[in-house]
C-alpha cells in the first residue's frame, strides 16, 4: 500500500475518534452535562435555596391570610356602622342626629306612660305602653321612611343605568352621563348622583364616591354598580355593554321581587288578620261589656295574664313576619 494512502486512512480514523470523543463528552443531554459539572457544594446550595423558596411561599400565604382577615374585619365594622341609628337616619334622609332622635323618643315614651298613670291605669301596663310608644314607634317610622326611600331608589336606578349606556354609546364621557342623571332622574336617585358628582368634582376618586353612596343607600344594586365601574377601570372593556347587562340584571331582580310580593300577599293578609284579631276582640268586648273584662284589667292575675298574652302575641307576630318576609 502506498504511504500516502496509509497516512490518509490514519488521518480519517483520527478525525472520527476525536469527533466521537467530543460528541460523547456532553453526556447525551444538557441535563446530564449540568449534573456532571455540578459539584457537591452547588447541590447543597441548591437544596438550601429550595428550602428558602418553600419558606417564602409560606410567608406569602400568611401575608395573604392576614390581609383577608383584615379585609373581612373591615367589612364587618362597616356593616355594623351601616346598621347604627345614626346611619339609618342618614339612609332615611332624616335631618336629625342620633342624640336628638333618642331624646325625642324618650320624651314620647315618658308622656305615653304618664297619661295612662294619670288616668288611673296600672303602672305596669302604663310602663309597657310607654316603652312600646317611645322605643318602638319612632323606630317603626324611621324604618318605614328608610324602606320607602330604598324602594324609590331601586325603582329608578335601572333607568339611570340606561341613561349611562345610551350616553356612553353615543360618545359622551362617564362624567357627563352622571351629571345628566343628577339633573334629570327622579328622587332619590337625583340627589344621590348629585352628591356623587359634587364629590368627584372636588377631587374625590369615583370609587370612594360610590362607596359613600353605598353607605347612604346600602343596596346590592349600588354595590353592583361600583363593582362594574371598578372592574372596567382596572381591566378596560366596553362600559356600555357592562352597564347594559347590569341594567337587565336590575330589572330582573325588580321583576322577581314584585312576583314574590304578589305570591306572598295572601300570607301577609292572613298574618295581619291573625295579629289584629285578639286585641280587636278584646277591645270590642271591653266596650260592649266592661264588667266582663273587669277581672282582666283590675286584678293582679289579670295583669299577669295580659303580660303573658302580649309576649306570646309579639313572638307569634315575629315568627309570622319571618316566615313571609322575602328579600331579593
Amino acid at each position: 500500500m502506498e504511504p500516502m494512502t496509509i497516512m490518509a486512512a490514519m488521518g480519517a480514523l483520527a478525525i472520527m475518534v476525536v469527533g466521537y470523543l467530543i460528541l460523547d463528552s456532553g453526556g447525551g443531554s444538557p441535563k446530564k452535562r449540568v449534573e456532571q459539572i455540578q459539584t457537591p457544594q452547588s447541590k447543597e446550595r441548591k437544596s438550601v435555596f429550595a428550602f428558602m423558596k418553600v419558606d417564602e411561599s409560606g410567608n406569602r400565604r400568611k401575608i395573604i391570610e392576614s390581609s383577608l382577615a383584615d379585609l373581612e374585619k373591615d367589612q364587618k365594622s362597616k356593616s355594623k356602622k351601616r346598621k347604627s341609628l345614626a346611619a339609618k337616619l342618614v339612609q332615611a334622609d332624616v335631618k336629625m342626629d342620633a342624640k336628638t332622635f333618642t331624646t325625642m323618643s324618650m320624651i314620647i315614651g315618658v308622656v305615653s306612660a304618664g297619661i295612662p298613670i294619670f288616668l288611673g291605669l296600672s303602672p305596669v301596663i302604663s310602663m309597657g305602653i310607654g316603652f312600646v310608644t317611645g322605643f318602638g314607634l319612632p323606630r317603626f317610622v324611621l324604618n318605614f321612611l328608610l324602606n320607602r326611600r330604598q324602594k324609590k331608589f331601586t325603582a329608578h336606578f335601572a333607568d339611570a343605568m340606561d341613561i349611562i349606556v345610551r350616553g356612553v354609546r353615543t360618545g359622551l364621557p362617564l362624567g357627563d352621563c352622571l351629571r345628566m342623571i343628577a339633573h334629570e332622574s327622579a328622587e332619590p336617585v337625583r340627589t344621590e348622583f348629585r352628591r356623587l358628582v359634587e364629590a368627584e368634582s372636588v377631587g374625590v376618586p369615583l370609587e370612594l364616591c360610590i362607596e359613600r353612596m353605598y353607605d347612604r343607600i346600602p343596596l346590592a344594586e349600588v354595590n353592583f354598580f361600583g363593582t362594574v365601574l371598578s372592574i372596567q377601570k382596572s381591566t378596560g372593556g366596553n362600559l356600555g355593554e357592562s352597564l347594559d347587562n347590569l341594567s337587565k340584571v336590575l330589572r330582573g331582580r325588580k321583576l322577581l321581587r314584585e312576583k314574590i310580593k304578589a305570591l306572598s300577599a295572601e300570607a301577609k293578609v292572613s298574618a295581619m288578620i291573625i295579629g289584629v284579631l285578639p286585641p280587636g276582640v278584646m277591645t270590642m268586648v271591653s266596650i260592649v261589656s266592661p264588667d266582663y273584662m273587669y277581672e282582666l284589667y283590675y286584678t293582679e292575675t289579670g295583669h299577669r295574664n295580659l303580660m303573658i298574652s302580649a309576649g306570646m302575641m309579639v313572638v307569634g307576630i315575629l315568627v309570622m313576619r319571618k316566615m313571609i318576609n322575602f328579600k331579593v
